[in-house]
């Protein structure tokens, strides 16, 4: 009896194993062993291109667009005319003024004279000298009033942007040209705070955009914002271009800055990574490993310990896989790659 069930025991463990051993049921796990290749790292940020430095050209006064003396593209001297608005009322109440002061200065002139051969009290000729005072104060006033409705450029450089057209009312201090004096372009960009802190000035920038599909540029970070949005939770960064930048004012470009780069790194898929570790496979078995990591980027993660090149690694992390009872590695080929840093 004692041996026919120590039959049996050893029947049914014999089943078991070949059950959990047998090829057919053993469950196929995608692997790939980590991989040397040149590594960047960078934080990714939508930004427009701006002048340096864009003047606005505005009126002083709300009155109706006249004339346009230049347009778009216009190339303009310190002190030039850009634009005239509506002055003809002013115009009219400046004649007024300028004969009454003409009435006050003669007025003064006689009060002066008869004062000095005391034919009138002292407090006429002041009286007089007021009169003039208050006439010429007017005037000057109106003239002022007059020049604040032509627009007139403060320094020599390119008109970028006109707005408004003849005929429209112009609202105080909106802008009807903006003016560049030719200095480089930069993008403002605005960088989420998680990864603000890996910025810094001088960094290397790849930029792109959808007007040059085949092409990226190269910039450089020139400034960070001491303050960030509280909403928006970012924080602006901007970018100066070369000389030489087909990107033009107000286009939308995309940004990496480039806060880490190596020639070799020991690379891994993104996906097979989680919370610092990572699932080697061997013999029939998930092992958990921990690992420490450097370079990031989107698609693939740096390696610096816990695995080497010849181990093979779950190209996705499951933990689902710690409680199998039998996997078959099905090994892939993998190549990580980076963003395009130079050249068309």
């Amino acid at each position: 009896m004692k041996k026919l069930v120590i039959v049996l025991v050893l029947i049914a463990a014999a089943a078991v194993a070949f059950w959990f051993f047998n090829p057919a049921k053993a469950k196929d796990v995608e692997t790939v062993s980590p991989v040397n290749a040149p590594a960047v790292q960078a934080v990714y940020a939508t930004g427009t291109v701006e002048a340096s430095r864009m003047i606005p050209i505005s009126p002083k006064i709300g009155a109706r667009l006249m004339r346009l003396d230049v347009d778009e593209g216009s190339r303009v001297e310190a002190g030039q005319v850009l634009a005239q608005l509506e002055d003809a009322d002013t115009q009219e109440n400046l004649k007024d003024l300028q004969a009454k002061l003409d009435l006050a200065s003669k007025d003064l002139a006689r009060a002066q004279k008869l004062s000095k051969s005391g034919a009138i009290a002292k407090e006429a000729l002041d009286q007089a000298s007021a009169a003039y005072k208050s006439a010429s104060a007017s005037v000057d006033r109106t003239k002022a009033e007059l020049s604040y409705l032509q627009l007139i450029a403060p320094e020599a450089g390119t008109i970028i942007r006109r707005d408004g057209e003849i005929g429209e009312m112009i609202a105080l201090g909106t802008p009807v040209f903006w003016i560049t004096g030719g200095d480089d372009l930069r993008i403002e960009t605005e960088v989420d705070e998680e990864d603000i802190g890996l910025v810094q000035p001088n960094q290397k920038v790849v930029i792109s955009a959808d007007a040059f599909t085949q092409k990226t540029f190269e910039g450089t970070v020139q400034s960070i914002t001491p303050k960030g949005d509280p909403v928006a939770r970012s924080y602006r960064v901007r970018v100066t271009l070369g000389a030489d930048t087909p990107l033009m004012i107000g286009m939308t470009a995309e940004t990496n800055i480039i806060t880490q780069e190596k020639d070799s790194a020991l690379m891994i898929p993104a996906t097979a990574i989680s919370q610092g570790k990572v699932l080697k496979i061997g013999g029939g078995k998930a092992t958990d490993t921990p690992v420490k990591i450097g370079i990031k980027t989107p698609q693939a993660v740096e390696i610096l310990e816990g695995v080497r090149p010849e181990d093979k690694i779950a190209l996705k992390y499951d933990g689902g896989l710690l409680e199998e009872g039998h996997i078959k590695a099905k090994q892939k080929d993998w190549t990580p790659t980076s963003i395009k840093t130079t050249g068309p």
